[in-house]
């Protein structure tokens, strides 16, 4: 039986009515409880303000140079002795249950290693550029993830899950700290890749859809045409009446928001307009590299054909960066997976990376930003030090190498260790996991308490994992 309810001089209403049009009604009450007292039906305050961390950072941005498919610890940064003297012979113990294919023999690194520094840190003839740097850097050789296919590990080490949508570090780190410049995105992925995963590396999942990376074109597309997309003004409409357009639609949308109440997606579209508007001025001269000087562009490897590509990434974040970018990713896609083809691949691999991220090093440094900015460098996983084939290596993400630069990280510091060959990591071991919530840590906040409400419980980046690695904070 349904009861009816009568407003004075009005005919009886039902008991739905009644709630919808009472100051009681279920509405108004989630509504006062989100918004208190105010309850106004408008887009909320500026969802990338600057925001206080739980406390003082070392670092206040981040630049990751994400080189996919899998750089080779034991041909880079992580140096074996009895993996060259034993070359041939068959690893002495158990390999892991999981692979991708069936491997063989060990496989000396056809690099030769040198020491580098006052840190006297091991690098390879590959990286003659990046060696040079070794005393900016913290060399992380104990690294381990979760998953060995490609797709699996890209995620986690962007986002923390490799089985789930989750939001992406670029976004969890632009809700917890806004971004410093309003005319321009939070977070900004140059070039990023199609494959293993795609977008749902720089997805905001289910945060605000603010918080999403903005692509500047991606991995088919040379840097040089990489833009940041649908922010031209319409040909021929003057920017004071698209002012007035803009108006027009925000209006009709707060009004449409006081009927049906708070709408996160209405909201973040409403910001994401007002953000591009800002954009058309600010982001054609971040864009262009006109003003960056002849020595500046060759430093980076701009007037080379090999460097060109991934050095106009690295000078693009340095620009991001000094602009108030606070995550910006540089992706050199999809290239670092060498089943086979080793030596030919990684030697042209790193001769398009290697002076570029240098250059980015030094002129992070020379500027006074690298103290603020934390620089990371790594794949998806390492690879094995057995061999596929005559000239190839597997997957693996039991034992491989990251480094970070900047931001507060000890710099000239070798940390932990793999096995004697190379495979495992034994020694101050890292997850992906206690790589986040280090990250998170450098930039301010308590990896636990940087969380998100949805489906009825707390997420965070870390999940219900990481660890801090205090040891390789300065």
């Amino acid at each position: 039986m349904t009861r009816s309810w009568c407003f004075d001089n009005e005919a009886p209403v039902s008991r739905r009515e009644l709630l919808k049009r009472s100051s009681a009604g279920f509405g108004s009450l989630a509504l006062a409880g989100l918004l208190g007292s105010s309850a106004a039906a408008a887009p909320s305050a500026n969802p990338l303000a600057p925001k206080q961390p739980h406390f003082t950072g070392t670092a206040k941005r981040v630049i990751f140079l994400f080189m996919h498919g899998g750089p080779s610890q034991v041909d880079t940064f992580d140096y074996k002795p009895l993996l060259e003297r034993d070359h041939g012979k068959p690893l002495p113990f158990a390999k892991p249950r999981v692979f991708s294919s069936a491997t063989g023999n060990l496989l000396k690194s056809p690099w030769k290693f040198q020491q580098y520094g006052q840190s006297g840190a091991w690098v390879s003839d590959l990286f003659p550029h990046v060696a040079k740097q070794v005393d900016q850097m913290c060399i992380i050789n104990s690294m381990h993830g979760s998953n060995s296919r490609h797709g699996g590990a890209l995620l986690e080490l962007h986002t923390g899950s490799d089985t789930f949508v989750r939001p992406s570090m670029g976004s969890w780190i632009t809700y917890g700290l806004g971004t410093d410049n309003q005319d321009l995105p939070g977070f900004i992925t140059i070039c990023p890749t199609l494959t293993h995963g795609g977008v749902n590396a720089y997805s905001s999942a289910f945060l605000p859809a603010v918080y999403q990376g903005t692509p500047l074109g991606n991995a088919s597309i040379p840097s040089d045409r990489a833009k940041i997309p649908f922010i031209e003004n319409a040909e021929g409409t003057p920017r004071n009446l698209q002012r007035m357009e803009l108006d027009l639609l925000r209006e009709m949308n707060v009004d449409r928001m006081a009927e049906t109440g708070p709408d996160s997606s209405l909201e973040a579209r409403i910001n994401s307009f007002e953000l591009a508007f800002r954009m058309q001025a600010a982001a054609p001269e971040m864009q262009s590299i006109a003003d960056e000087s002849e020595a500046t562009q060759k430093l980076y490897g701009l007037d080379q054909p090999q460097t060109m590509n991934f050095g106009r990434q690295c000078l693009m974040a340095r620009r991001f960066a000094e602009r108030g970018v606070r995550f910006i990713q540089c992706t050199h896609s999809y290239k670092w997976d060498q089943h086979g083809g080793l030596r030919a691949d990684h030697a042209k691999n790193a001769m398009e990376v290697d002076q570029p991220i240098a250059a980015l090093l030094t002129d992070l440094k020379s500027r006074g930003l690298l103290d603020e900015t934390l620089v990371l460098w790594g794949g998806e996983f390492g690879r094995t030090p057995v061999a596929q084939g005559d000239d190839g290596r597997d997957h693996n993400p039991q034992g491989y190498t990251m480094w970070m630069a900047g931001g507060g990280v000890r710099a000239g510091l070798v940390y932990g260790k793999t096995d004697d060959y190379g495979y495992y990591s034994v020694e101050n071991k890292v997850h992906l996991h206690d790589l986040h919530a280090t990250m998170l840590n450098l930039l301010g906040f308590e990896h636990t308490k940087l969380t998100f409400k949805y489906g009825g419980r707390d997420f965070r980046l870390t999940d219900v994992h990481g660890e801090v690695v205090h040891d390789i904070i300065a």
